[in-house]
């Protein structure tokens, strides 16, 4: 009895492993790409949504992926990515912007949860970028989200093609190289190899989802 009960245990704590033991960026990016052509496709499978999974995750959280996206309500990951409870770490602002409490929490992710690919996700007819590109005054804080966006704004003026969709992927490229440059920890991480980020675009008409920058 004592060996059945031995046993039981370090199959449970293997298992725990395999599932703490976070996968690798490539595969994690294969996951959410695969996921996203379901979603075009109209082929949905909601994966990891049942109760066994809600109680599963009740215990603890293994993300794949770090997702850092804007707040708009039109693009929400796990669903354009098919994913499940406890798949995303998902980090939202209006702009998907840079501040110190997203670097802090995309930090925690990696360095505790052993997330190995962060995705910098914009999107088609960003709202905040657009507020950016007219230069709108507002009261409270909204300026500062409209600040934040300026230099991909003014980065995205000497291009041709709509303003406002090369603004929203030219931030997106910024804030993929302010995370790689963001110091100590990811840093620390994308220079030993045990992190990717990657900058994606999400288009609101088909849904798809393409990638804007991987280096």
């Amino acid at each position: 009895m004592i060996t059945v009960v031995i046993l039981l245990f370090c199959l449970t704590a293997m298992a725990a492993g395999e599932q703490t033991a976070a996968i690798n960026a490539d595969a994690a990016l294969q996951k959410l790409m695969d996921g996203n052509k379901r979603y075009v496709a109209a082929a949905l499978i909601h994966p990891e949504q049942n109760p066994e999974r809600r109680l599963e995750v009740a215990k603890g959280q293994h993300p794949f992926a770090i997702i850092l996206t804007c707040s708009d309500s039109r693009v929400p990951p796990e669903i354009i990515f098919d994913q499940g409870l406890g798949d995303l770490f998902v980090v939202r602002v209006a702009g998907n912007v840079m501040a110190d409490v997203v670097v802090g929490s995309i930090e925690y992710a990696v360095e505790h949860l052993n997330v190995s690919l962060v995705i910098v996700l914009g999107h088609e007819r960003c709202g905040a970028v657009t507020a950016a590109v007219n230069g709108d005054e507002h009261s409270g804080q909204i300026n500062s989200l409209t600040d934040a966006l300026k230099p991909a704004v003014e980065l995205a003026r000497s291009q041709q093609g709509d303003l406002v969709d090369n603004a929203v992927k030219d931030n997106v490229k910024i804030v993929v190289k302010q995370l790689k440059t963001a110091k100590p920890i990811l840093t620390k991480f994308v220079e030993s190899g045990k992190l990717r980020i990657v900058g994606e675009y999400y288009d609101l008409d088909d849904g798809t989802v393409r990638i804007l920058q991987d280096s």
